[in-house]
Formats: structure tokens, C-alpha cells, sequence
């Protein structure tokens, strides 16, 4: 028997009729789905779950059929592209604007609280705990619908608890002279933050996915920075004139802004595909879970991510000890260290940039490579400044921290850039949100086991607040151990995973055979109304 299927794909003359009636149903069914959408779907009748395929570029359709740029960027606003800029580019820069309260509830905790270096950097660390459950989040951000939405109503209770956090410190004394309660308002901040991070990330990846736009991440890195430049601005400016509380205050009222833009946002103006819903919520929680274990345990998602993990992890960090040098022994105002963290913000605004324009095409390994080697020679800048070799040469301290000081940092938020781009370029559908917290919960855990090792290392040789004799010690200690992960670069891949186009990854032998057969179903289906068009003109 004549497989139907192939006479249409073989002859050109079973193009003017479909070969069945059945077809013919089926063909009106595409054209109706086609009008409501650009993704076709092919659902299996033994599957579990209807599996989304081609999603193709706008941008590459309308090229196609000669329709202009006006058009074009009519049908990115009319799919939500102005919508999910505003929420997503004001929440990447309200979360770059943490640095603001961060740094005045840092100089609190050491001016009025009088915490020595090592507690301050565990209290620090141990209130990003939050932050580890960020998987958690992006489970439930998945599976489970709050009314219309999956995303935005997460946002908007992210936010909201933030909210409650630095408006609370802002209002009632107890909850900042307090250190429990302190650590409390503190976590809670956290916790909020975490949820709000989850959300957004998975909502950039998915409408990325959805549409074919590569690279969003380096656009989030970008409003990011941009928040952290104006954030620590604002941060010095008000700790030389204003208590820490009134920055607590500020911060909160922007956080209300983020809110209002949150609460006023429709998820179902952005284009997404709804999620089948199941009637129990464990049982998709549990097959989600399944999903993460299957995704991560691909040897291209894991083995960048082991790296990029361990990379941080094994370099004990010593920020709460050279914080509380450069503001008891130098004794530098608020307002320098602010405008240090300006000038490294708008070092990895600049990077993000040049990665997003000529960087990202390069190799991935020799890139990491490079960037790791500077992130270990940039850490021996503390080492000049606590040995005082800039006074030396005739550069001031204030002139060196400004320029020098958050170097460091800025490589190493620099060197997560290309994973976080590779992992949501690999992301298989429905796991966007599971996938890039998962990502973020192990950075946050490795940057907390690293602040755990620097704590330990400034006890072992004895850094305290009346003490700094062998903070130099500790710098090279530091450095020296940055330059381990280069030992296994084996593990970073040298390009981009080649995907097939229209294609997710992870999809069975025969999904990819029901995805060839939809395309020739479709093709099939074009080629016959043009056909019909061209008998009616006559």
C-alpha cells in the first residue's frame, strides 16, 4: 500500500487535491492553528504531553514574505516585545540595584554594629541561603499557574517580600540595631529577590525559545550593570548625607515601582504557549523534577556547569576582610567605595557589550581561559593596595580603589556570561524556568562555600579588625587557588552546541519523524491554498 505521506512529498501533482478526506480535515485544522500562531504543534497519541516545535524567527518569516520593518516591529509589540522589555529591563535593573542597599547595610553592620570581618562576611554569605533553593522556585514556576500567569504573579510576589523586608529595616529601629532580626529582614529580602530572579530568567529564556532570539541574557547583563551603576551612585551619596535607614527607605519605594509595573503586566499579551494543566500539582512537581534530572544529566549542560561551579567554589573569598580595611585602617568614605563599584559596573557594562558584539561568536574555551588568568592576576590588586605599593609609585588609595578595587568582581560575574548564554541556548522546552535556577541555586552555593573557605582561611592566619598583618598572605593564597580550575578546562566545550534549526534538544527519534512529517503536512497545506487562490482568480 502507497504510503499518502510520501506520494505528497514525492509528486508534485498531489499538491492540486489532497489524496484523502482526512487530510483535508487536517489541513483546515493547521490553517485555523496557523492564524492563532507561528509554532506548529504535532501531538503523539501515545505521548504524555503535546511537544512544541519550530519556533521560528519573526524576523526570518517576514524576510520571507517581503513584509517591511514597520510590520515587523508592529508584530514584536502586537507578541508582547514591548511589554516584556519594560517588566524584564526595569527587574534586571531594580536586581542590579541591590548593590545600593547592600552597601549601606554593609557600612551598618561595621560602623554601628561593629561586626568583625569574618562575621561580617558569614553573616553575609548565610543570608544568600535563600538563594540555594532557587530550583525550588523554578519547579513550581513551571508547573504551577497562579491565575493566567506562570511568571509574572512569581515576580510580583518576589517583589512584594522584598518590599516587606527593606521597608521594615526602613521603619521599626528593633529590626536594624537587632542582629537576628537584622539577619531575618535580611533573608527575607532574599527570598523575595530569589523568586523574582527565577521568574524573570525563565520568562526571557522561554520568550527567546519561543521567538528564536538569541543571546537576551547578554541584554539582562547589560540593565543589570546599568542598575548597579546608578545604585551605588545613589548609595554613596546618601551615606555621607543620610543615615543608613533612609536607603533602606528608597530602595523600597523603587521596589514598589517594580510592583506596580509587575501587577499591571498580562503574561497572556507576551505570545507564550499555556502548559497543559494536570489535576495534581505533586504529580507534575515530581515529573518536572524528572525532566531537570534527564536535562542536567546531558554531558553538554553538566560539564560546563561542574566547571563554572568548582571554579568559584575552590577560591576562598576574603571581600569582608578587605572591606574592612579599606574602611577602618584607610579609613575611605562611603562615597569612594560607591564610586568604585560605579566605575566596575560600568567596566562589565562595557564587556557585556563587546561580548554580545564580537565575543560571541569566538571559542568558548580559550575565552574562559583568558578571562579566568585575569580574574587570578586582578585579585593581586588587594595585594598592592594592603602592602601599600600604589603609595609607592605616587597613585592614592582613594585613586586605586576607584580604579582597581572592583576589578576582580566584575571578571567574575564576567566569566558566568557565556554559560549562562550556552544554557539557555540548550534549554529543552518546558524547563526554562527548572534549568536556569538550577544554574543560579549552584553559583549562589559555590559562592557561599567560597565566602565559608575565606572565613576559615582569615581565622587560620588570623585576620581580625585590630590585625591585618597577614591579609597580604591571604591575597596570594586567594590567587594561587584561582588559577586551579584552569587544570580542567576539559571541561569547558571549545564552541556553541550545533541545534538543529526549529529543533529543541532532547527530542526522541520519533518526535523528529512526527516534526519531518508536520512540515511536509504543511507544506502541503500552503501548496494547496495557493493552488485554490490561483483557480478562483481565473
Amino acid at each position: 500500500m502507497i504510503n499518502p505521506l510520501l506520494s505528497i512529498q514525492n509528486s508534485p501533482t498531489t499538491f492540486l487535491k489532497p489524496p484523502l478526506s482526512f487530510f483535508k480535515t487536517k489541513l483546515q485544522q493547521l490553517q485555523e492553528k496557523q492564524n492563532k500562531s507561528n509554532t506548529l504543534f504535532i501531538v503523539e497519541t501515545k505521548s504524555r504531553r503535546a511537544t512544541t516545535f519550530a519556533c521560528l524567527s519573526i524576523s526570518r518569516k517576514r524576510r520571507n514574505s517581503g513584509v517591511s520593518e514597520s510590520e515587523e516591529t508592529a508584530r514584536y509589540e502586537q507578541m508582547g516585545g514591548g511589554g516584556i522589555s519594560v517588566l524584564c529591563g526595569l527587574g534586571y535593573w531594580v536586581q542590579g540595584s541591590r548593590c545600593f542597599p547592600w552597601l549601606a547595610l554593609n557600612f551598618h553592620m561595621v560602623n554601628t554594629l561593629g561586626l568583625q570581618p569574618s562575621t561580617l562576611q558569614l553573616v553575609q554569605y548565610s543570608c544568600l541561603l535563600p538563594m540555594v533553593a532557587k530550583p525550588l522556585y523554578g519547579v513550581l514556576s513551571d508547573v504551577l499557574y497562579i491565575g493566567s500567569g506562570r511568571r509574572v504573579p512569581y515576580i510580583s510576589i518576589g517583589v512584594s517580600l522584598q518590599v516587606l523586608a527593606w521597608g521594615t529595616m526602613a521603619l521599626f529601629q528593633g529590626a536594624r540595631e537587632v542582629l537576628p532580626s537584622l539577619i531575618a529582614c535580611a533573608l527575607l529580602s532574599n527570598l523575595g529577590a530569589s523568586i523574582t530572579e527565577v521568574a524573570k530568567d525563565a520568562l526571557v529564556a522561554e520568550y527567546g525559545l519561543r521567538y528564536r532570539i538569541n543571546g537576551l541574557q547578554s541584554y539582562a547583563l547589560m540593565a543589570s550593570a546599568a542598575g548597579g551603576v546608578l545604585g551605588n551612585l545613589l548609595g554613596g551619596y546618601l551615606l555621607l548625607r543620610t543615615p543608613p535607614k533612609i536607603s533602606f527607605l528608597v530602595f523600597a519605594a523603587v521596589l514598589s515601582l517594580q510592583l506596580l509595573v509587575s501587577l499591571s503586566s498580562k503574561e497572556e499579551s507576551f505570545g507564550l504557549p499555556r502548559r497543559k494543566e494536570t489535576s495534581s500539582v505533586v504529580m507534575s512537581v515530581k515529573k518536572q523534577l524528572s525532566n531537570l534530572m534527564e536535562a542536567i544529566q546531558e554531558e553538554d549542560i553538566s560539564q560546563p556547569m561542574i566547571w563554572a561551579v568548582v571554579s568559584i567554589s575552590m577560591v576562598p573569598l576574603l571581600s569582608g576582610s578587605v572591606f574592612c580595611y579599606q574602611t577602618q585602617v584607610l579609613n575611605l568614605d562611603p562615597s569612594v567605595i560607591g564610586m568604585s563599584k560605579v566605575i566596575g559596573q560600568v567596566m562589565l557594562l562595557c564587556l557585556t557589550v563587546v561580548y554580545d558584539r564580537y565575543l560571541k561568536t569566538l571559542p568558548m574555551r580559550p575565552l574562559i581561559h583568558i578571562v579566568q588568568i585575569l580574574y587570578a592576576l586582578s585579585i593581586l590588586l588587594d595585594y598592592v593596595l594592603v602592602k601599600q605599593i600604589n603609595i609607592g609609585v605616587g597613585i592614592s588609595n582613594e585613586v586605586f580603589v576607584l580604579c582597581f578595587s572592583s576589578l576582580a568582581e566584575i571578571l567574575a560575574q564576567f566569566k558566568i556570561l557565556p554559560f549562562a548564554v550556552r544554557l539557555a541556548n540548550m534549554c529543552p522546552q518546558g524547563c526554562e524556568g527548572s534549568l536556569t535556577s538550577f544554574l543560579a541555586s549552584s553559583l549562589c552555593l559555590s559562592q557561599i562555600v567560597s565566602a565559608f573557605l575565606g572565613v576559615g582561611l582569615a581565622n587560620v592566619i588570623g585576620i581580625t579588625s585590630s590585625n591585618y598583618s597577614n591579609l597580604p598572605s591571604g591575597i596570594i593564597v586567594q590567587s594561587l587557588a584561582a588559577l586551579a580550575p584552569l587544570c580542567f578546562m576539559h571541561f569547558v566545550p571549545m564552541s556553541e552546541p550545533v541545534v538543529e534549526k526549529g529543533a529543541k534538544r532532547g527530542l526522541s527519534t520519533r518526535s523528529r519523524r512526527s516534526r519531518r512529517v508536520g512540515k511536509v503536512v504543511r507544506q502541503e497545506s500552503i501548496a494547496y491554498r495557493r493552488r485554490e487562490s490561483e483557480e478562483a482568480q481565473r
